[in-house]
């Protein structure tokens, strides 16, 4: 499709004046129309654009499968899962893994188990392991972005099932990404971290298993997790690495290990939406801007 002048200057002069998402909503609408709905189409968006706060949880629901290609189904299926949800819940009350008194985010843990068919007997339940921590951080960030406990656990379900089967071979090398950015960023950075002792240490668990779930607040976090969800975890590494270029004179002014896993475990929240469109910036520096179509 060719670029259309007049669009481009509408586009630019929306964001002149502060309106810079009023086109891409419009753009949206129209993708939300399509039926079946084209899911090449909308990852490309999400790569592209922000998800406007109105239909995001809805886009993320398509492109987890949660809910159907054929919008005239979304309704029933959604009976489905509600009744899945309940038929889980139900269970796990019966079988007493769970009463009134659980954290809902350790119910969504149960659930999560009994599905995978990992679900610990009632006698040998113990701390949660590293990887339940992962997913109960990533459980707690999404209860503070989704409402409806039916749609929580199955954004959660599906968040993390898709990123372990997609990203789960990539996420190891992603330390090793984030180094290669930041000697191109900041090379007296990469130095000093590295010369400490502390480039190693980085709270990687933190930043790339848990995609920043307990890091960023919510607002910053699913801006992140719409590129994360439509397809990329690269963006993973850009946002540590704008973290770091951000904070790099209190980073660089730390002499041990240990001081800087502090401060990046505990990084101020003021300014995470403009770390976060820095980051969303390198990214597309590094990686390109996905083409999109309407």
């Amino acid at each position: 499709m060719a670029d259309d002048p007049q669009r481009n200057f509408r586009s630019a002069y929306y964001e002149k004046v502060g309106f810079r998402g009023v086109e891409e909503k419009k753009s949206l609408e129209i993708l939300l129309k399509d039926n079946p709905l084209d899911l090449e189409k909308l990852s490309t968006f999400s790569q592209r654009f922000p998800l406007p706060s109105m239909y995001r949880i809805h886009v993320w629901k398509v492109l987890l499968g949660i809910l159907p290609l054929h919008s005239d189904s979304h309704m029933l299926v959604g009976g489905y899962r509600k009744e899945q949800y309940q038929d889980i819940l139900e269970a796990l009350e019966v079988m007493r893994y769970i009463s009134s008194s659980t954290p809902s985010t350790h119910v969504y843990l149960r659930m999560f188990q009994l599905e995978s068919q990992v679900l610990p007997r009632c006698s040998e339940t113990s701390p949660p392991d590293e990887e339940d921590e992962d997913f109960l951080s990533i459980s707690r960030a999404m209860e503070e972005i989704v409402d409806d406990p039916v749609d929580c656990y199955w954004l959660i379900k599906c968040f993390v099932n898709q990123f372990h089967t997609k990203f789960g071979d990539s996420v190891p090398h992603l330390p090793k990404s984030l180094e290669h950015y930041l000697s191109q960023e900041e090379p007296r950075l990469l130095n000093h971290l590295k010369s400490i002792g502390a480039l190693s240490q980085l709270p990687y668990g933190l930043w790339f298993r848990r995609c920043f779930a307990g890091c960023l607040p919510e607002s910053s976090l699913q801006r992140v997790w719409d590129k994360v969800i439509s397809g990329s975890c690269k963006i993973l590494v850009f946002v540590a690495l704008e973290i770091l270029l951000s904070y790099k004179i209190m980073l660089m002014g730390i002499n041990r290990p240990e001081g800087v896993v502090k401060f990046l475990c505990n990084t101020p929240q003021e300014n995470t939406d403009a770390i976060v469109t820095k980051a969303i910036d390198l990214w597309h520096k590094y990686c390109g801007t996905p083409m999109h179509a309407v």
